[in-house]
């Protein structure tokens, strides 16, 4: 595991933007290739391998319009042996190497989602049962959002994601553009993940759970996973060198396992104006910010007040952390930049509109359960109602109908929830006793049924279901029909087996 590194000796780096190879009828063409390279992650570390898109962890950034659609090729340019340790017993006896890249809240066509057996080979050699096609179609259609794109590939989406296979995705439109939000060089994308390092700098990723019964398999999958450092757009603890003004933070949590409780040591407020599916309906003000894995924030920071001063992004680990545990930290802002120029950029109170789910009428009610279970090796393997991914497909929506979904979590943990091409409102979350339902199976309500928070209201894609809750989404399903998925974004559970397929019919 990771020998102790210096915090704050690298500086954040910037994430370039992509450019089109070529524009042909208002439509842009990129080709994306995914290959094996080194990086420097920290000054101490030597540089590590990895994979990553264009040769780059995190990969370039996508900055679209709405409206303009676009045109991605994705190319598999990878070695034929995976550089983490991969469990055979759960892959299906694929190619050992194979991806398919999934722009996660995009409103797309089935062909292009990124489905998980559309995977594909070095030079599409062999490809998944799914695949449809080389180059993805992204319309572009929706309202403006911060999306992401990373790997989804049948059973091993944990280990290409951790090896480096993510990057953002920038959907812009007019309504943002007349807020006066900070822009330019004033707004900043913050991609966190955690990641642990062996002592010659390479990815540590472990090959067996803790305390492994005699009878695994070697590699064996693990029930998640916690790095011991934080990274930022590809760094070990950065710091940012900032100006006294405010500041645009686009903030993805990309780790595999692990959620963040965000704060700053100097006792500010972050001011939240969107989450996954764009603007929130008016500015939220938080002293802390809790992110599940595949969540997005947009945050202002205002350090106007702080000049000379060096500000730290804590995590929250809770009341009685570990003391060995370093993840406390994230990343420090110096506010030691000269001001260029005056700030004349805004905090809006009001952002946007966006047209309640609640007022349409409800075709269906689907309650799914998040199930404890173990596979035939006794291995945890945590289900969606009790279904593994090959079971007959459950749930069928109609094209252009609403459903609430109510997320039934009898598990002792938090589960981020997405589901693909749609972005949901979440209407409440209420407590049952959970050792009444392991007992009898059933649930017994023990408070009433709280709101969303107010920085959950807006369109979202990925929703925390806590331990002991039902958690309920309305969901409008289009704006296109086709076989898609839903599951939980701890990437270790995705792949083992708390992933389901639903088709949206015409």
């Amino acid at each position: 595991m990771t020998r102790k590194l210096e915090k704050f000796v690298d500086q954040l780096p910037a994430i370039n933007t992509i450019k089109p190879l070529e524009v042909k009828n208002k439509r842009a063409f990129y080709e994306i290739k995914m290959e094996e390279f080194t990086q420097k992650l920290h000054r101490d570390l030597e540089p590590t391998r990895l994979w990553g898109y264009n040769r780059q962890f995190p990969g370039p950034m996508f900055d679209v319009n709405k409206g303009e659609p676009i045109d991605v090729k994705w190319m598999n340019n990878l070695p034929g042996k995976h550089l983490l340790p991969l469990d055979e017993s759960i892959i299906h006896h694929e190619p050992e190497v194979r991806t398919v890249t999934h722009l996660h809240g995009s409103e797309t066509r089935s062909d292009s989602d990124g489905y998980p057996e559309a995977w594909f080979t070095k030079d599409f050699k062999q490809v998944g049962p799914f695949f449809k096609r080389e180059i993805y179609h992204y319309p572009n259609r929706q309202r403006a959002a911060t999306l992401w794109y990373h790997d989804h590939a049948m059973g091993i989406t944990r280990l290409n994601v951790y090896a480096g296979l993510v990057g953002m995705y920038i959907i812009r439109d007019q309504e943002e553009r007349r807020l006066k939000l900070p822009t330019g060089d004033y707004e900043i994308p913050l991609i966190i993940a955690d990641r642990s390092f062996n002592e010659d700098g390479s990815l540590f990723y472990p090959s067996q759970p803790n305390n492994p019964s005699r009878n695994l398999p070697n590699p064996s999958i693990v029930p998640f996973f916690l790095g011991d450092t934080i990274l930022v757009n590809g760094k070990v603890w950065p710091y940012m060198e900032v100006e006294p003004k405010k500041y645009r933070f686009r903030v993805l949590n990309a780790s595999n396992t692990r959620g963040y409780q965000l704060y700053l040591d100097s006792g500010q407020s972050f001011y939240q104006i969107g989450t996954d599916g764009g603007l929130l309906p008016r500015t939220v003000k938080l002293d802390k910010l809790v992110m599940e894995p595949a969540e997005r924030a947009d945050l202002i920071i205002d350090f106007s007040k702080y000049e000379g001063k060096s500000i730290i992004l804590k995590n929250d680990l809770g009341s009685n952390p570990d003391p060995n545990d370093e993840t406390f930290d994230v990343m420090q802002f110096r506010v030691t930049k000269t001001l260029t120029k005056e700030d004349t950029s805004k905090i809006p109170k009001r952002l946007s509109t966006i047209p309640s789910l609640k007022t349409g009428m409800v075709a269906g009610y689907r309650n799914l359960k998040l199930i404890e279970s173990n596979d035939p090796l006794g291995r945890p393997m945590p289900l969606l109602n009790n279904k593994k991914w090959e079971d007959p497909v459950t749930e069928k929506p109609r094209l252009g109908t609403t459903e609430i979904w109510s997320f039934i979590n009898t598990m002792p943990f938090t589960h981020p929830i997405h589901i693909h091409l749609i972005q949901f409102q979440i209407l409440d979350r209420r407590p049952f006793d959970l050792d009444f339902y392991n007992k009898t199976g059933q649930i017994r309500y023990t408070g009433p049924a709280r709101p969303p928070e107010p920085n959950e209201r807006g369109l979202k894609d990925t929703v925390a279901a806590p331990a002991g809750e039902v958690t309920r989404v309305i969901v409008r399903f289009g704006p296109y029909s086709g076989q898609y998925v839903w599951h939980c974004h701890i990437l270790e559970h995705e792949d083992h087996d708390m992933m389901r397929p639903f088709i949206v019919r015409e």
